[in-house]
């Protein structure tokens, strides 16, 4: 594989307006998430934004940042405009999409995205964690993975939701929002209009399941935490502190 790394960011974030260029520790926060994405090493890292101020700052950081359309409707679609920018030719054959507010993501997750593309039918990867609070098992914003866990930590998904599932004792997993698509999987994904699913549970990924397509997840050890909230800023703030990447 020849994977490189895209991560999308925009300033028109609905909770958190700028959200991008909102500093944590005197360093903005999509700044973080280029530094996690470098750590992991996982291929060249490209910052896909909505306009010259994100790029500016990625740049004078010693990022690489390409300026996209501003009224994308995902970041997918975001990812497969710059992808067709910085790469015509088509040389990089895997694409890991990193959220741009994911600023203590552990490098070591990230990495674990393409772990599961040894088996070659698969064309989208994601992350997961074991739910270790009772509270997260019964709360819809914490997605579930339903599939069974294999002994390489590997699963197959056999669907997402927002609901506790699957019913039963054992484990449940919390999806991470991170993936990797084969090129040819991003391109056909961003083709394919909202499927029935996917605007039921307000999951992007259902898409892909309901259109045919596999997706496999890697299991982590740490689900990081997403900033949306002034409350999140503070605690990523704590965590960066104290050295914390997940």
């Amino acid at each position: 594989m020849n994977p490189i790394v895209l991560i999308p960011a925009r300033m028109a974030a609905t909770r958190l307006p700028g959200k991008p260029l909102i500093e944590i520790l005197g360093t903005p926060l999509i700044v973080h998430v280029l530094r996690r994405a470098f750590e992991a090493d996982a291929g060249r890292v490209v910052v896909a934004c909505d306009g010259a101020e994100i790029a500016a700052v990625v740049r004078e950081a010693g990022g690489e940042a390409v300026e996209t359309r501003a009224d994308h409707p995902s970041g997918s679609d975001r990812i497969a405009e710059a992808l067709g920018m910085i790469d015509p030719d088509g040389r990089h054959d895997t694409i890991i999409n990193i959220q741009g507010d994911l600023p203590t993501i552990a490098p070591e997750s990230i990495r674990a995205s393409l772990v599961p593309f040894r088996d070659k039918v698969v064309d989208i990867t994601t992350i997961v964690a074991e739910i270790t609070e009772d509270s997260e098992r019964t709360n819809p914003n914490v997605v579930k993975c339903v599939g069974a866990m294999r002994e390489d930590n590997t699963m197959r998904a056999l669907y997402f939701t927002r609901a506790t599932a699957p019913w039963g004792d054992g484990p449940l997993y919390h999806h991470i929002g991170l993936y990797a698509y084969r090129r040819a999987a991003l391109e056909r994904f961003v083709s394919l209009s909202p499927s029935p699913l996917e605007k039921r549970e307000k999951l992007e990924q259902l898409r892909a399941l309901e259109a045919g397509m596999r997706i496999d997840a890697a299991l982590v050890s740490e689900v990081p935490l997403g900033v949306d909230t002034p409350a999140d800023l503070d605690h990523a703030a704590r965590r960066l502190a104290a050295g914390v990447a997940s």
